[in-house]
């Protein structure tokens, strides 16, 4: 399984409007793709702009070729790209352990 890592910054005081746009993309678009098995938001504490978007994959292509290169990448971006301040940050990782 691959994790993906999105570091996302919004534009101040979009808070609300940014969270209902995220739920509404991975549950929507993010979930139905071929190869996610999950996801998580997390909000910045001493940052309140900046969030962390998880997202497990099944193989590193699923999302790099199946999802980015799909209408379904359009959509998603049409739904949180507004609430940007700069371009998310997005890297890949593999798994080294886990808690049982």
């Amino acid at each position: 399984m691959i994790l993906e890592l999105a570091d996302i910054r919004i534009h101040p005081g979009q808070n609300a409007a940014f969270e209902a746009a995220i739920a509404k993309g991975v549950n929507e678009v993010i979930s139905h793709a071929k190869g996610c098995q999950g996801f998580k938001v997390n909000k910045g504490i001493e940052s309140p702009e900046r969030y962390v978007l998880q997202i497990f994959w099944d193989t590193l292509e699923d999302h790099t070729v199946g999802f980015r290169q799909s209408e379904a990448f359009t959509q998603w971006r049409g739904i949180v790209g507004p609430f940007f301040a700069s371009p998310p940050v997005v890297e890949h990782f593999d798994l080294v352990t886990k808690s049982a």
